[in-house]
Order: structure tokens, then sequence, then C-alpha cells
């Protein structure tokens, strides 16, 4: 159960560095200049979120193998709570998918502010997720 505990937060640590750095490119491409450039930022985007979408899946996949092995912390409410926050945190990833499209046809309207907030958005969601698991409130 162990490695599989480990295998859970490997995933989920390299899941929260692309949620983490993904916006951080949007502002920096917000700012980009030539096409040269804005090139760079779209491949840059597209690999990043490649390598965060396996991240996202082993994250799920190693949570629920855990769950199959505990299914008892499914009575506990906490655990409801970081799974509502996981299921939210997963329409965020796939949220970003709108701004690599718009970025890669130059039709990006989004400003570079809004970015920086969104980009607070998963170290939000990684506190509380952490909470929830060492102190198990409720």
């Amino acid at each position: 159960m162990l490695w599989i505990k480990a295998l859970h937060v490997i995933f989920m640590v390299s899941w929260f560095a692309a949620l983490l750095y993904l916006p951080r490119l949007f502002v920096y491409h917000v700012a980009a200049g030539s096409s040269d450039e804005k090139a760079r930022f779209c491949l840059m985007e597209k690999r990043l979120f490649a390598i965060g979408s396996i991240a996202m899946l082993g994250t799920w996949v190693f949570g629920v193998w855990l769950l199959m092995m505990v299914p008892g912390y499914m009575q506990a409410g906490w655990m409801h709570a970081k799974l509502l926050l996981v299921v939210v945190l997963t329409g965020y990833h796939h949220w970003l998918i709108v701004f690599m499209r718009r970025f890669r046809s130059e039709t990006n309207r989004t400003s570079a502010r809004f970015f920086r907030l969104i980009n607070e958005v998963p170290a939000l969601f990684l506190v509380a997720i952490v909470i929830l698991v060492i102190v198990k409130p409720f």
C-alpha cells in the first residue's frame, strides 16, 4: 500500500507543478511579441499540458486504487470534500485547454492579469486538499 500511496503523491505533485506553471506561461504568452515567440509558447504549453494530463491520470489511477484498498475512507467526510475538490480541479485542468486553443488560433483576448489570478487557484486547492488529508477535520 505504501508504494501505491507514494506513486499517488508523486503524480499529484507533478500534476500540481503543471497546473501552477501553465497559467504562468499564458501570462508570458500574452506579452509575446513576435510570431516565433508566440509559436514557442504554444509548443511549451502543449507539452506541459500533455505532461500534466499524464500526471492527472496517474493521480486518479493511484488515488482510486488506494480507495479500493481502503474502502472505509469513503465513509469519511474529509474524503468526500477532497474528492469534490479533485473533481473541480480536473475541470479546471480541462478548462485550460480553452485558452491554449485561443492562443493557438491567435484569438486570445484574455489579459495577463486574469491569468495571474487563475494561477492562484491550484495553490488554494493544494492547501485545502493537504489540510483535509492530513488534519481530517471531519
